[in-house]
């Protein structure tokens, strides 16, 4: 899976807003403490607002905090909000693939590989990621021989 910069920007900044909720947070703040360009962390947020997982507010004393508490907002909402679906093939969906011959299986590998990321991404909330606690099948995940390293 690839984590566009979008993607990774948006938990970040939901992570700021987690650790201040249900405070506001100024975008400059935000950019500041996650040391990310402003103009794209706007555009971020705004992909959020709209998604419904913050909400603005103007003003002086304006700024943007998250829409629910941040155990109720799991980590695959914010990247569904900024990028999309999880797992697409060639732009389609992996259910709706479709391969004549030797590949004709090959949807049940996109499907699964799916599930598998819903598996952590949708299961993990900001407080999970904002305390460390991390559900139990994710920190066996990660503590698999072979996880840190690259392939």
């Amino acid at each position: 899976m690839q984590i566009s910069a979008r993607g990774d920007y948006a938990i970040r900044a939901a992570l700021s807003l987690a650790a201040a909720y249900p405070s506001l947070l100024s975008t400059q703040s935000i950019a500041a403490e996650q040391d990310m360009p402003r103009k794209f962390l706007e555009a971020v947020l705004a992909d959020l607002r709209r998604a419904g997982i913050v909400r603005a507010q103007r003003g002086a004393e304006g700024g943007y905090t998250l829409a629910q508490p941040p155990r109720e907002i799991a980590v695959g909402a914010i990247l569904r909000a900024v990028d999309g679906p999880l797992a697409g093939v060639r732009g389609m969906r992996p259910e709706e693939t479709e391969y004549l011959g030797a590949a004709e299986n090959l949807p049940r590998l996109w499907v699964a590989v799916r599930a598998a990321v819903r598996q952590v991404v949708d299961e993990v909330s900001l407080a999970d990621l904002s305390t460390g606690k991390l559900p139990a099948h994710v920190r066996r995940l990660t503590a698999r021989p072979g996880a840190w390293e690259p392939r």
